[in-house]
């Protein structure tokens, strides 16, 4: 993946060069890129995901789908300020080193959502962010599948292989739960949302990413569901 930055204005945006160059009718790349109004606008807003942010799935025009994600804060602190973060160097913004960590582990042939662009605009001392995926065609998230009785021990497994993949590449998700991981039409596990995580090496945060994912699966009733995870996961 060939990765380029703009600046416009008061914006910076990190691209993926080789996609947009043969992105059909998607906007110029520019703030429009990002913008949701201009997506609205046009009618090719085609959803919404659910969850903090308000994910808007979009009409690429070029035969796919993407998603676009604001970045939002969640807590006490989004009492504060739900959509400014402190600016601290574009390299270090959130959606920057998302994209890039994206693009990382997708060279390496891990099952991550292909990036499209991340738009930083700063506002002084703070900045707003949004990113745009790829969106996977027919993928489901475990938790829904874990809710209509529609995962097996297979699957499971799988999930933990795929889990065990990302680890031995040293990637510490720090929210990996059931929503994050998504399984396609043709039975594939991705790991979605990167934000905040990193590279790292091996260490006690696996154990924590498995204990998050364990939690997670209490949560939807589905405890049990850790011990074939877990399984998949030490076979690899």
């Amino acid at each position: 993946m060939r990765l380029a930055t703009l600046r416009a204005g008061k914006g910076h945006i990190l691209y993926d060069a080789d996609s947009l160059c043969d992105a059909g009718a998607a906007p110029q790349i520019g703030p429009s890129l990002l913008d949701p109004a201009w997506w609205q606008a046009r009618g090719r807003v085609t959803g919404e995901a659910p969850g903090r942010g308000a994910s808007l799935f979009l009409n690429a025009g070029n035969g796919e789908e993407w998603v676009l994600r604001p970045y939002r804060r969640g807590g006490l602190v989004a009492r504060l300020s739900e959509r400014r973060y402190l600016w601290t160097g574009l390299e270090r913004t959130r959606a920057f080193r998302e994209l890039r960590l994206t693009a990382e582990l997708l060279d390496q042939g891990l099952p991550v959502p292909r990036p499209v662009a991340a738009g930083v605009t700063r506002h002084g001392l703070t900045y707003e962010a949004t990113l745009i995926t790829v969106r996977l065609p027919g993928a489901r998230a475990l938790a829904s599948l874990l809710k209509n009785g529609q995962a097996d021990d297979a699957l499971l497994q799988r999930v933990g292989a795929t889990i065990r993949r990302f680890h031995d590449a040293g990637l510490d998700h720090v929210d990996l739960n059931v929503r994050n991981l998504l399984v396609d039409d043709g039975g594939k596990v991705w790991l979605i949302d990167l934000d905040r995580c990193r590279l790292r090496p091996h260490g006690a945060w696996k154990a924590r990413n498995l204990e998050r994912l364990g939690r997670s699966l209490e949560k939807f009733g589905a405890a049990e569901a850790m011990e074939a995870i877990q399984l998949g996961y030490t076979l690899g």
